[in-house]
C-alpha cells in the first residue's frame, strides 16, 4: 500500500530528529514540518485501511472522524494522543514563538513520534501480507 509505505519512508526521517540541534529554528521548523506530514499521512493510511475493512466512515475527508473510526477497530490506537496531535497540527500556523515551537517540539520527539512508531508496528503485523500485496501490485501496475 503506497500510503502506508510512505508513512513508513517519513517515519524514517522524523524519527532521527533527537539527533539534530534543537536550538537551532531552522531545524525546529523542519520537525514541525515533518510531523506534519506524517500526521496527514497517518491518518490517510487509516482511511485506506478503513475503506479496506468495508468501514462507511472512511468516506469521510474528516482527519477527526477518521481517527475516531479508526480507534474502535485497533485496539493500539491512543484516541486522545492522536486528537492532540491533530489540535497540534491545526494549531501549528498560530506558532510565532519560539518557545512555543520548542514545546511542539518536545511534544513531537516524547509522544508523537512513539506514537506513529506503534502504529507502523502494529498495522505491519495486523496486515504484513496485505500490505506487501497492495506493493506487488503497485509494481505490477507502473511496469
Amino acid at each position: 500500500m503506497k500510503k502506508y509505505e510512505n508513512y513508513v519512508s517519513n517515519l524514517n526521517i522524523l524519527q532521527k530528529a533527537k539527533e539534530e540541534n534543537l536550538e537551532n529554528e531552522f531545524i525546529i521548523s523542519g520537525i514541525i514540518d515533518k510531523f506534519s506530514i506524517q500526521f496527514e499521512l497517518g491518518w490517510k493510511t487509516l482511511k485506506e485501511l478503513l475503506k479496506y475493512e468495508g468501514k462507511v466512515e472512511a468516506q469521510s475527508g474528516s482527519p477527526r472522524s477518521i481517527i475516531k473510526a479508526a480507534y474502535t477497530i485497533y485496539d493500539f490506537m491512543d484516541e486522545e494522543i492522536w486528537l492532540e496531535m491533530l489540535r497540534a497540527r491545526n494549531d501549528m500556523s498560530h506558532i510565532y514563538d519560539g518557545e512555543a515551537a520548542k514545546r511542539l517540539v518536545g511534544e513531537i520527539l516524547e509522544k508523537y513520534i512513539p506514537e506513529f512508531q506503534k502504529m507502523k508496528i502494529k498495522l505491519k503485523e495486523h496486515y504484513g501480507e496485505i500490505l506487501e500485496v497492495e506493493k506487488s501490485n503497485d509494481i505490477r501496475s507502473n511496469l
